[in-house]
Protein backbone atom coordinates (compact mmCIF):
# COMPACT_ATOMS: atom_id res chain seq x y z
CA UNK A 1 0.00 0.00 0.00
CA UNK A 2 1.01 3.12 -1.32
CA UNK A 3 1.16 6.49 -1.24
CA UNK A 4 0.57 9.53 -3.64
CA UNK A 5 1.20 7.91 -6.94
CA UNK A 6 2.04 4.74 -5.33
CA UNK A 7 -1.08 4.84 -3.04
CA UNK A 8 -4.44 2.81 -2.97
CA UNK A 9 -6.10 3.25 0.47
CA UNK A 10 -7.70 0.64 2.62
CA UNK A 11 -11.23 1.22 1.21
CA UNK A 12 -9.71 -0.20 -2.06
CA UNK A 13 -7.98 -2.86 -0.34
CA UNK A 14 -11.20 -3.93 1.15
CA UNK A 15 -13.33 -3.64 -2.14
CA UNK A 16 -10.76 -5.83 -4.09
CA UNK A 17 -10.65 -8.06 -1.13
CA UNK A 18 -14.21 -8.53 -1.31
CA UNK A 19 -14.53 -8.75 -5.20
CA UNK A 20 -11.29 -11.09 -5.37
CA UNK A 21 -11.04 -13.12 -2.81
CA UNK A 22 -11.23 -16.95 -3.00
CA UNK A 23 -12.10 -16.90 0.89
CA UNK A 24 -14.18 -14.41 1.76
CA UNK A 25 -16.12 -15.30 -1.54
CA UNK A 26 -16.74 -18.81 -0.16
CA UNK A 27 -17.61 -17.54 3.17
CA UNK A 28 -20.46 -14.76 1.56
CA UNK A 29 -21.39 -17.99 -0.85
CA UNK A 30 -22.07 -20.00 2.19
CA UNK A 31 -23.51 -17.41 4.78
CA UNK A 32 -27.25 -17.21 5.12
CA UNK A 33 -29.01 -14.11 5.00
CA UNK A 34 -29.62 -14.37 8.84
CA UNK A 35 -25.94 -14.71 9.35
CA UNK A 36 -25.10 -11.53 7.23
CA UNK A 37 -27.90 -9.42 9.13
CA UNK A 38 -26.21 -10.76 12.45
CA UNK A 39 -22.78 -9.67 11.56
CA UNK A 40 -20.84 -12.84 11.24
CA UNK A 41 -19.28 -11.52 8.25
CA UNK A 42 -17.71 -8.88 10.15
CA UNK A 43 -14.36 -10.69 11.35
CA UNK A 44 -13.92 -11.83 7.76
CA UNK A 45 -13.51 -8.30 7.37
CA UNK A 46 -11.23 -7.82 10.10
CA UNK A 47 -9.05 -10.45 8.64
CA UNK A 48 -8.94 -7.26 5.62
CA UNK A 49 -8.11 -4.98 8.32
CA UNK A 50 -5.54 -7.16 9.80
CA UNK A 51 -3.76 -7.27 6.48
CA UNK A 52 -3.52 -4.16 5.81
CA UNK A 53 -2.52 -2.78 9.05
CA UNK A 54 1.08 -5.87 8.33
CA UNK A 55 1.35 -4.41 4.93
CA UNK A 56 1.87 -0.41 6.62
CA UNK A 57 4.23 -2.14 9.00
CA UNK A 58 6.47 -3.98 6.34
CA UNK A 59 5.81 -1.49 4.24
CA UNK A 60 7.27 0.90 7.01
CA UNK A 61 10.43 -1.19 7.76
CA UNK A 62 10.91 -0.64 4.32
CA UNK A 63 10.46 3.20 4.04
CA UNK A 64 12.88 3.69 7.69
CA UNK A 65 15.40 1.64 6.22
CA UNK A 66 15.78 3.37 3.04
CA UNK A 67 15.64 6.84 5.10
CA UNK A 68 18.58 5.70 7.02
CA UNK A 69 20.60 4.88 3.74
CA UNK A 70 19.63 8.11 2.55
CA UNK A 71 20.92 9.76 5.48
CA UNK A 72 23.78 7.85 5.42
CA UNK A 73 24.63 9.24 1.98
CA UNK A 74 24.25 12.68 2.29
CA UNK A 75 26.44 12.46 5.39
CA UNK A 76 29.34 11.22 3.04
CA UNK A 77 28.65 13.78 0.86
CA UNK A 78 28.82 16.38 3.39
CA UNK A 79 31.48 15.47 5.24
CA UNK A 80 33.78 14.67 2.28
CA UNK A 81 34.83 11.12 3.04
CA UNK A 82 35.35 10.62 -0.80
CA UNK A 83 33.33 7.46 -0.88
CA UNK A 84 31.51 7.59 -3.99
CA UNK A 85 27.41 6.81 -3.53
CA UNK A 86 26.17 4.22 -5.47
CA UNK A 87 23.70 6.26 -7.08
CA UNK A 88 21.87 3.81 -9.71
CA UNK A 89 21.41 1.76 -6.36
CA UNK A 90 19.83 4.17 -4.68
CA UNK A 91 17.48 4.59 -7.94
CA UNK A 92 16.60 1.03 -7.34
CA UNK A 93 15.13 1.55 -4.18
CA UNK A 94 13.42 4.95 -5.48
CA UNK A 95 12.06 3.86 -8.53
CA UNK A 96 9.22 6.17 -8.71
CA UNK A 97 11.97 8.75 -8.54
CA UNK A 98 14.16 8.10 -11.55
CA UNK A 99 13.45 11.12 -13.17
CA UNK A 100 15.72 12.79 -11.42
CA UNK A 101 19.32 12.98 -12.53
CA UNK A 102 20.47 9.50 -13.24
CA UNK A 103 24.11 10.15 -13.13
CA UNK A 104 25.34 11.78 -10.21
CA UNK A 105 23.87 12.47 -6.59
CA UNK A 106 24.35 15.91 -5.43
CA UNK A 107 23.20 16.95 -1.61
CA UNK A 108 20.13 18.94 -3.19
CA UNK A 109 19.26 15.56 -4.71
CA UNK A 110 19.82 13.98 -1.77
CA UNK A 111 17.20 16.35 0.42
CA UNK A 112 14.39 15.72 -2.22
CA UNK A 113 14.90 11.75 -1.64
CA UNK A 114 14.50 12.18 2.27
CA UNK A 115 11.50 14.42 2.21
CA UNK A 116 10.11 12.13 -0.20
CA UNK A 117 10.73 9.25 2.00
CA UNK A 118 9.94 11.22 4.90
CA UNK A 119 6.66 12.14 3.85
CA UNK A 120 5.80 8.93 3.00
CA UNK A 121 6.33 7.80 6.50
CA UNK A 122 4.01 10.52 7.68
CA UNK A 123 1.26 8.83 5.61
CA UNK A 124 2.35 5.25 7.00
CA UNK A 125 1.33 6.83 10.84
CA UNK A 126 -1.81 8.91 9.62
CA UNK A 127 -3.05 5.18 8.00
CA UNK A 128 -2.21 3.53 11.13
CA UNK A 129 -4.45 6.25 12.67
CA UNK A 130 -7.06 6.23 10.47
CA UNK A 131 -6.66 1.93 10.80
CA UNK A 132 -7.38 2.29 14.73
CA UNK A 133 -10.07 4.89 14.99
CA UNK A 134 -12.61 2.48 12.68
CA UNK A 135 -10.93 -0.81 14.88
CA UNK A 136 -12.38 1.26 17.87
CA UNK A 137 -15.59 2.47 16.14
CA UNK A 138 -16.31 -1.28 15.33
CA UNK A 139 -15.57 -2.87 18.57
CA UNK A 140 -18.27 0.24 19.69
CA UNK A 141 -20.79 -0.70 17.24
CA UNK A 142 -20.34 -4.79 18.32
CA UNK A 143 -21.15 -3.76 21.77
CA UNK A 144 -24.19 -1.65 20.93
CA UNK A 145 -25.13 -4.75 18.53
CA UNK A 146 -24.65 -7.35 21.11
CA UNK A 147 -26.52 -5.21 23.57
CA UNK A 148 -29.94 -4.96 21.70
CA UNK A 149 -29.91 -8.88 21.39
CA UNK A 150 -30.53 -9.08 25.41
CA UNK A 151 -33.69 -8.12 27.19
CA UNK A 152 -33.69 -5.49 29.59
CA UNK A 153 -31.80 -7.31 32.66
CA UNK A 154 -28.94 -8.48 30.86
CA UNK A 155 -28.45 -5.45 29.03
CA UNK A 156 -28.26 -3.45 32.17
CA UNK A 157 -25.81 -6.39 33.32
CA UNK A 158 -23.44 -5.80 30.20
CA UNK A 159 -23.99 -2.38 30.81
CA UNK A 160 -22.32 -2.39 34.55
CA UNK A 161 -19.43 -5.06 33.38
CA UNK A 162 -18.26 -2.39 30.74
CA UNK A 163 -17.89 0.55 33.07
CA UNK A 164 -16.57 -1.71 35.55
CA UNK A 165 -13.77 -2.85 32.54
CA UNK A 166 -13.23 0.77 31.95
CA UNK A 167 -12.59 2.04 35.16
CA UNK A 168 -10.39 -0.97 35.88
CA UNK A 169 -8.14 0.21 32.95
CA UNK A 170 -8.36 3.48 33.85
CA UNK A 171 -6.69 2.74 37.44
CA UNK A 172 -3.28 2.71 36.37
CA UNK A 173 0.08 4.23 38.08
CA UNK A 174 0.93 7.46 36.81
CA UNK A 175 2.53 7.25 33.22
CA UNK A 176 5.58 9.87 33.00
CA UNK A 177 5.65 12.09 29.80
CA UNK A 178 7.50 10.86 26.55
CA UNK A 179 10.74 11.63 26.54
CA UNK A 180 10.98 13.95 29.67
CA UNK A 181 14.04 13.19 32.00
CA UNK A 182 11.53 11.11 34.69
CA UNK A 183 11.13 8.68 31.80
CA UNK A 184 13.91 8.42 30.58
CA UNK A 185 15.39 7.80 34.00
CA UNK A 186 13.32 5.12 34.61
CA UNK A 187 14.72 3.06 31.85
CA UNK A 188 17.90 3.78 32.53
CA UNK A 189 17.33 2.14 36.35
CA UNK A 190 15.26 -0.23 35.34
CA UNK A 191 15.86 -1.57 32.33
CA UNK A 192 19.51 -0.95 32.04
CA UNK A 193 19.66 -1.54 35.60
CA UNK A 194 21.78 2.02 36.05
CA UNK A 195 21.62 4.35 39.21
CA UNK A 196 19.48 7.26 38.56
CA UNK A 197 21.99 8.95 40.02
CA UNK A 198 24.23 8.59 37.21
CA UNK A 199 21.98 9.19 34.79
CA UNK A 200 23.54 10.57 31.79
CA UNK A 201 22.04 11.66 28.28
CA UNK A 202 24.79 10.71 26.16
CA UNK A 203 25.39 7.37 27.71
CA UNK A 204 21.85 6.57 27.40
CA UNK A 205 21.49 7.27 23.97
CA UNK A 206 24.81 4.92 23.16
CA UNK A 207 22.98 2.56 24.71
CA UNK A 208 19.52 2.93 23.04
CA UNK A 209 21.28 3.73 19.18
CA UNK A 210 21.16 -0.62 19.08
CA UNK A 211 22.69 0.01 15.46
CA UNK A 212 25.30 2.01 15.99
CA UNK A 213 24.50 4.34 13.43
CA UNK A 214 24.79 7.82 15.55
CA UNK A 215 20.32 7.93 15.28
CA UNK A 216 17.60 7.06 16.83
CA UNK A 217 15.10 5.82 14.56
CA UNK A 218 11.00 4.97 14.98
CA UNK A 219 11.55 1.48 16.42
CA UNK A 220 14.54 2.48 18.68
CA UNK A 221 12.46 5.42 19.84
CA UNK A 222 9.60 3.18 20.54
CA UNK A 223 11.19 0.86 21.95
CA UNK A 224 11.71 2.93 24.88
CA UNK A 225 8.14 3.47 25.69
CA UNK A 226 8.18 -0.16 26.97
CA UNK A 227 7.83 0.59 30.43
CA UNK A 228 5.63 3.32 30.40
CA UNK A 229 3.12 1.13 28.17
CA UNK A 230 3.52 -1.30 30.86
CA UNK A 231 1.81 0.58 33.70
CA UNK A 232 -1.42 0.49 31.03
CA UNK A 233 -1.63 -2.48 29.39
CA UNK A 234 -1.25 -6.03 30.40
CA UNK A 235 -2.15 -9.01 28.17
CA UNK A 236 -3.99 -11.35 30.61
CA UNK A 237 -6.36 -8.30 31.68
CA UNK A 238 -9.50 -8.48 30.26
CA UNK A 239 -10.16 -4.42 30.52
CA UNK A 240 -6.41 -4.30 28.95
CA UNK A 241 -6.60 -4.19 24.42
CA UNK A 242 -3.26 -4.55 23.00
CA UNK A 243 -3.84 -2.99 19.47
CA UNK A 244 -4.66 0.03 21.60
CA UNK A 245 -1.52 -0.20 23.48
CA UNK A 246 0.28 0.19 20.11
CA UNK A 247 -1.59 3.23 19.22
CA UNK A 248 -0.62 4.66 22.57
CA UNK A 249 2.96 3.66 21.65
CA UNK A 250 2.75 5.13 18.10
CA UNK A 251 1.35 8.43 19.97
CA UNK A 252 4.26 8.63 22.21
CA UNK A 253 6.93 8.07 19.38
CA UNK A 254 4.70 10.56 17.05
CA UNK A 255 4.95 13.42 20.19
CA UNK A 256 9.11 12.97 21.05
CA UNK A 257 9.85 13.08 17.32
CA UNK A 258 7.92 16.58 17.08
CA UNK A 259 9.77 17.35 19.69
CA UNK A 260 13.17 16.99 19.32
CA UNK A 261 13.56 16.16 15.75
CA UNK A 262 14.26 19.34 14.76
CA UNK A 263 15.40 19.23 10.95
CA UNK A 264 12.04 16.69 10.29
CA UNK A 265 14.03 13.96 8.44
CA UNK A 266 12.50 11.56 11.22
CA UNK A 267 15.78 10.44 12.82
CA UNK A 268 16.78 11.55 16.18
CA UNK A 269 20.72 12.47 15.59
CA UNK A 270 22.82 12.70 19.10
CA UNK A 271 23.07 16.52 18.63
CA UNK A 272 19.19 16.83 18.70
CA UNK A 273 18.78 14.56 21.86
CA UNK A 274 21.30 16.18 23.62
CA UNK A 275 19.74 19.52 22.99
CA UNK A 276 16.43 18.60 24.07
CA UNK A 277 17.49 17.17 27.45
CA UNK A 278 18.53 20.90 27.81
CA UNK A 279 15.02 22.06 27.33
CA UNK A 280 12.42 23.16 30.21
CA UNK A 281 10.03 20.40 28.81
CA UNK A 282 12.43 18.07 29.19
CA UNK A 283 12.57 18.83 32.97
CA UNK A 284 9.64 20.18 33.84
CA UNK A 285 7.24 18.06 31.29
CA UNK A 286 3.18 18.95 31.14
CA UNK A 287 1.42 15.52 32.11
CA UNK A 288 0.37 12.70 29.86
CA UNK A 289 -3.13 12.33 28.70
CA UNK A 290 -2.94 8.48 27.97
CA UNK A 291 -5.83 6.74 25.29
CA UNK A 292 -8.78 6.58 27.56
CA UNK A 293 -8.71 10.11 28.02
CA UNK A 294 -8.81 11.03 24.18
CA UNK A 295 -11.71 9.58 22.32
CA UNK A 296 -10.61 8.14 19.14
CA UNK A 297 -13.62 9.71 17.22
CA UNK A 298 -16.52 11.94 17.62
CA UNK A 299 -20.04 11.46 17.47
CA UNK A 300 -20.25 12.45 13.71
CA UNK A 301 -17.66 10.18 12.80
CA UNK A 302 -19.36 6.94 14.25
CA UNK A 303 -23.03 8.08 12.98
CA UNK A 304 -21.22 8.35 9.45
CA UNK A 305 -19.25 4.90 10.20
CA UNK A 306 -22.74 3.14 11.08
CA UNK A 307 -24.39 4.55 7.84
CA UNK A 308 -21.35 3.37 5.98
CA UNK A 309 -21.50 -0.63 7.49
CA UNK A 310 -25.65 -0.18 7.36
CA UNK A 311 -24.98 0.40 3.28
CA UNK A 312 -22.22 -2.19 3.14
CA UNK A 313 -24.77 -4.70 5.09
CA UNK A 314 -26.69 -4.03 2.10
CA UNK A 315 -24.11 -4.30 -0.43
CA UNK A 316 -23.13 -7.73 1.12
CA UNK A 317 -26.89 -8.63 1.22
CA UNK A 318 -26.69 -7.86 -2.44
CA UNK A 319 -23.92 -9.74 -3.33
CA UNK A 320 -25.52 -12.57 -1.35
CA UNK A 321 -28.78 -12.80 -3.46
CA UNK A 322 -26.60 -12.42 -6.54
CA UNK A 323 -24.52 -15.45 -5.96
CA UNK A 324 -27.56 -17.26 -4.41
CA UNK A 325 -28.77 -17.02 -8.03
CA UNK A 326 -25.86 -17.45 -9.77
CA UNK A 327 -25.39 -21.07 -7.57
CA UNK A 328 -29.36 -22.09 -8.36
CA UNK A 329 -28.53 -21.03 -12.22
CA UNK A 330 -25.31 -23.71 -12.18
CA UNK A 331 -27.02 -26.11 -10.55
CA UNK A 332 -30.16 -25.54 -12.99
CA UNK A 333 -27.96 -25.73 -15.71
CA UNK A 334 -26.12 -28.65 -14.35
CA UNK A 335 -28.82 -30.62 -14.01
CA UNK A 336 -30.30 -30.35 -17.48
CA UNK A 337 -26.68 -31.12 -18.69
CA UNK A 338 -26.88 -34.55 -16.89
CA UNK A 339 -30.49 -34.99 -18.13
CA UNK A 340 -29.10 -34.47 -21.92
CA UNK A 341 -26.13 -36.71 -21.00
CA UNK A 342 -28.90 -39.23 -19.68
CA UNK A 343 -30.42 -38.92 -23.14
CA UNK A 344 -27.35 -39.31 -25.31
CA UNK A 345 -26.59 -42.19 -23.19
CA UNK A 346 -29.38 -44.22 -23.94
CA UNK A 347 -29.27 -42.81 -27.91
CA UNK A 348 -25.60 -44.63 -28.13
CA UNK A 349 -26.97 -47.66 -26.16
CA UNK A 350 -30.31 -48.20 -29.19
CA UNK A 351 -27.91 -47.56 -31.67
CA UNK A 352 -25.35 -50.29 -30.14
CA UNK A 353 -28.02 -52.23 -30.30
CA UNK A 354 -29.73 -52.02 -33.37
CA UNK A 355 -25.78 -52.22 -35.39
CA UNK A 356 -25.68 -55.56 -33.65
CA UNK A 357 -29.04 -57.05 -34.66
CA UNK A 358 -27.96 -56.02 -38.47
CA UNK A 359 -25.04 -57.87 -38.60
CA UNK A 360 -25.76 -60.90 -36.52
CA UNK A 361 -26.16 -64.03 -38.86
CA UNK A 362 -29.49 -65.99 -38.94
CA UNK A 363 -29.88 -68.69 -36.37
CA UNK A 364 -28.69 -72.22 -37.58
CA UNK A 365 -30.64 -74.22 -39.04
CA UNK A 366 -29.87 -78.67 -38.65
CA UNK A 367 -27.65 -80.03 -41.25
CA UNK A 368 -30.15 -81.52 -44.16
CA UNK A 369 -27.29 -82.83 -46.47
CA UNK A 370 -28.25 -86.64 -46.47
CA UNK A 371 -32.04 -86.09 -47.25
CA UNK A 372 -32.35 -85.58 -50.72
CA UNK A 373 -30.47 -89.19 -51.70
CA UNK A 374 -32.80 -90.91 -48.86
CA UNK A 375 -35.60 -89.29 -50.40
CA UNK A 376 -34.37 -90.88 -54.34
CA UNK A 377 -33.78 -94.29 -52.99
CA UNK A 378 -36.72 -94.90 -51.07
CA UNK A 379 -39.78 -92.59 -52.00
CA UNK A 380 -40.80 -92.07 -55.52
CA UNK A 381 -43.93 -90.67 -57.10
CA UNK A 382 -46.29 -92.41 -58.35
CA UNK A 383 -49.72 -90.75 -59.60
CA UNK A 384 -50.29 -88.59 -57.16
CA UNK A 385 -49.10 -89.88 -53.87
CA UNK A 386 -45.80 -91.46 -52.63
CA UNK A 387 -44.84 -94.99 -53.20
CA UNK A 388 -42.12 -96.24 -50.41
CA UNK A 389 -40.07 -98.86 -51.98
Amino acid sequence: MCWNSRSCSSLLEVIDFLEKDQHFREKLHNTDMEDIKQGKLAKELDFVSHHVRTKLDELKRQEVNRLRTLIKAKQDLEGGNDIAVDHQALLKQFEYLNHMNPHTFEVDDLDRLIKSATKDLENYDKERHEEFKRYEMMKEHDRREHLKTLDDEQRKKEEEHYEEMRKKHADHPKVNHPGSQNQLKEVWEEADGLDPEDFDPKTFFNLHDTNGDGFFDEQELEALFTKELEKIYDPTNEEDDMVEMEEERLRMREHVMNEVDSNKDRLVSLDEFLIATKKKEFLEPDSWETLEQNQAYTDEEMREFEEHLAQQEQDLNLKSVDLQKQREELERQQEQLNAQKMELQQAVEHMEKLKSQKVEPPPEQPHLSGWPLFFNQHVQPQGFGLHWR
